[in-house]
C-alpha cells in the first residue's frame, strides 16, 4: 500500500494519487465537505469520486469533535440534531470504513479536515480506520482557531505526528498537510505564510512523518501570489529535500463573492493560479460559500468547473518577478531556527518574542503587533511588523497609518467586490471616529460561536 517516489521517498495512497495526477498533467481539485449523517457523507464521497475531475474526496469533521466535545457530539447524533461535520470519534471504526469505500472504490483518495489544536482523539480515529492523510499543525490549528496555549497545541501534534506513524505497522505511509499557508486567510502578507508553512513541515519531519503537502491561501494579487508559490517551492526544495512533498493551494479563504458569476471567476483565478504556480492539489469553494453549506451537488459542479479552467492553463515561465517574499519568508524562517534545534520550542519561543507575529490575531500567545494592509497595487504588504525580522516599506503609495473598523471591513470585502464587479473599496484608515482595528475584531470574536467551522 506504500509505493516510492523517484527519489525513493514513501507515498500512502493519498500522496500517491496526488503524484499519479501530476504525472498525467492534471490538477487535483478538492472540496471542504463534512456531513454527520453516515449515508449523506458516503452518498457525497461517491459523488466526487465520480466527479469529471482528478479528484481527492474530503471529510470535514463537525465543530464539536473539533473542540474535543465528543459528549455534545454524541448527544448530537442520539437526538438526530444536525452538525456541521463528520463526527470520526464517536462513529464506530466499522462504520467510517464504510463511508470511506465509497471514494476508496474508485482509486479516489481520502483526506479528514478537522481544525483542532489537541487533535489527539482524531488521530486515534484515523489510527482505527487506516485514513492515511490529514491536515492542521501546531501553530496554523491553534492560533486562528482556539484559545488553546500554544505550548499545549505543540505538545500535542508532537504526539499525534509520532502516533501517526504508527500507520506504517499497517504498511501505509501517513501523509499530513500543514495548514500554516492559510492561518487567518487574509490580510497577512505571503512571506509569514510561507515561513509558517514551511516551519509546520520541519516540526512533521521532526516527528517522523516523510510525506507532507504544504499549503498557501489565494490572496488580493494574482502576481503577488504566483512569486509566492514560486518561493514556497523553492523554500521546500531547500528546507525539506529529503520528504515526498507536494503544495496544496487553498482558493481564497476571506469574503467571498455573493453573485455566482462572481464566484466562479474568482474560483476560475484560484484553478489558473494553481497551474501557472506548480501546486499539485487545490482546495475548492462553491458560490454558495457567502450564503450557506453548500450541497454535495453544488460542490460537484465547482470541482468540474476548477478542472475545466485548470485544463486550459500552462505552468508559468521558469523565472517570475521577484520582489522579496522568498527573501523575507527565509529570514522569518531562519530567525525561528536559531531559537532552538527543537523546532517546536523554536516555535514557542518565536511567538513569544514577536518574531512570528499574525496580524489582527487576538490569541493570548501572539505578539498582535503586526498589521497588513492591501497597497494601491492590490498587493498584500506590512504596515507594522512589530518585531518581526521584515522591512516596511515607508514609501508605499496609500499605506494606512492605522486601520480602524471601517477600513478592515473595507479590506476584508476587496477581493469579494472586485469579483462581483463593484468598484474596489476604500482600504485606507477609514473615519477618525471608527473603532479601532484591534477592538473591532475582539468584539466580533465575542460574537462568534465557539462551536463555529474555521
Amino acid at each position: 500500500m506504500t509505493e516510492r517516489s523517484a527519489a525513493g521517498m514513501p507515498r500512502g495512497p493519498f500522496a500517491a494519487a496526488v503524484a499519479a495526477a501530476r504525472a498525467r498533467g492534471e490538477l487535483v481539485v478538492q472540496p471542504r465537505m463534512g456531513f454527520g449523517d453516515p449515508a449523506t457523507m458516503r452518498a457525497g464521497l461517491d459523488a466526487v469520486a465520480r466527479a469529471r475531475a482528478a479528484t481527492a474526496a474530503t471529510v470535514t469533521l463537525d465543530s464539536y469533535t473539533r473542540v474535543g466535545d465528543h459528549a455534545a457530539a454524541r448527544r448530537a447524533l442520539a437526538d438526530g440534531s444536525p452538525l456541521n461535520g463528520y463526527p470520526i470519534v464517536d462513529h464506530p471504526p466499522e462504520v467510517t470504513r464504510w463511508v470511506l469505500a465509497a471514494a476508496h472504490r474508485h482509486d479516489v483518495p481520502v483526506q479528514v479536515r478537522h481544525g483542532s489544536a489537541r487533535p489527539e482523539q482524531i488521530f486515534a480515529a484515523l489510527l482505527r480506520t487506516g485514513v492515511d492523510a490529514t491536515e492542521g499543525g501546531p501553530v496554523s490549528y491553534c492560533l486562528p482557531y482556539s484559545r488553546v496555549p500554544l505550548r499545549d497545541a505543540v505538545d500535542s501534534w508532537a504526539r499525534c505526528c509520532a502516533g501517526y506513524t504508527r500507520l506504517r505497522d499497517l504498511g501505509v505511509e501517513p501523509h499530513l498537510e500543514s495548514f500554516g499557508g492559510c492561518l487567518l486567510g487574509q490580510l497577512c502578507p505571503p512571506s509569514l505564510l510561507l515561513a509558517v508553512a514551511v516551519l509546520e513541515g520541519m516540526f512533521f519531519r521532526q516527528h517522523g512523518l516523510r510525506s507532507v503537502s504544504l499549503s498557501y491561501a489565494q490572496q488580493t494579487s494574482p502576481e503577488q501570489d504566483e512569486e509566492a508559490l514560486a518561493a514556497l517551492r523553492r523554500l521546500i526544495d531547500e528546507l525539506l529535500p529529503d520528504l515526498d512533498s507536494h503544495v496544496v493551494l487553498y482558493t481564497y479563504m476571506g469574503v467571498y463573492p455573493r453573485t455566482t458569476e462572481g464566484a466562479l471567476r474568482l474560483l476560475g483565478t484560484a484553478a489558473r493560479l494553481a497551474v501557472r504556480g506548480g501546486a499539485a492539489r487545490l482546495i475548492v469553494k462553491t458560490p454558495a460559500e457567502a450564503h450557506r453549506i453548500p450541497t454535495v451537488e453544488e460542490n460537484v459542479a465547482a470541482l468540474e468547473h476548477a478542472a475545466r479552467v485548470a485544463a486550459v492553463e500552462q505552468p508559468a515561465p521558469a523565472e517570475v518577478p521577484d520582489t522579496g517574499i522568498y527573501a523575507e519568508a527565509r529570514t522569518l524562517i531562519e530567525a525561528v531556527l536559531e531559537l532552538s534545534e527543537d523546532v517546536g520550542v523554536a516555535l514557542r519561543r518565536a511567538f513569544a518574542r514577536g518574531y512570528l507575529d499574525i496580524p489582527y490575531c487576538l490569541h493570548p500567545d501572539n505578539a498582535g503587533q503586526a498589521r497588513g494592509y492591501i497597497s494601491d497595487r492590490g498587493r498584500l504588504a506590512w504596515s507594522r511588523a512589530g518585531r518581526m525580522p521584515v522591512t516596511v516599506d515607508r514609501s508605499a503609495a496609500g499605506r494606512p497609518v492605522e486601520m480602524t473598523s471601517d477600513g478592515l471591513l473595507a479590506a476584508l470585502s476587496y477581493v469579494a467586490g472586485r469579483y462581483d464587479s463593484v468598484p474596489p473599496p476604500v482600504v485606507g484608515p477609514g473615519p477618525t471616529t471608527a473603532l479601532p482595528a484591534t477592538e473591532f475584531i475582539r468584539q466580533r470574536a465575542q460574537e462568534r460561536s465557539y462551536h463555529d467551522r474555521p
